[in-house]
């Protein structure tokens, strides 16, 4: 078994940043450092080779070739994926996506 190289991008990097200093500013320090080790945690999850993601059903993802992963079906992962790697593109809130 086999894991894949893993690219986050830096716009999905300050999304999960941006979310986390939310939690932070309701005065929840230790919740907001957990939400972003969990979610880099299965970034690192998502790089097993032995699985294949399907293509996102929102239409201009789909024409892009992007695929989708819900996260706690809240938040949606967007990523690009190839044999030897895994390119995270975006980290959105499940309600931004129309389709």
């Amino acid at each position: 078994m086999g894991d894949r190289k893993i690219v986050v991008k830096q716009s999905v990097a300050e999304s999960i940043a941006a979310i986390a200093w939310f939690i932070e500013s309701k005065g929840m320090i230790a919740t907001a450092e957990k939400f972003s080790n969990q979610v880099y945690d299965y970034f690192i999850k998502l790089g097993n080779t032995t699985k294949s993601y399907a293509l996102c059903r929102d239409p201009q993802r789909s024409t892009l070739k992007y695929k989708c992963v819900p996260y706690k079906k809240k938040y949606t992962i967007v990523f690009i994926e190839s044999e030897i790697e895994l390119v995270i593109c975006e980290f959105i809130s499940s309600r931004l996506i129309h389709w």
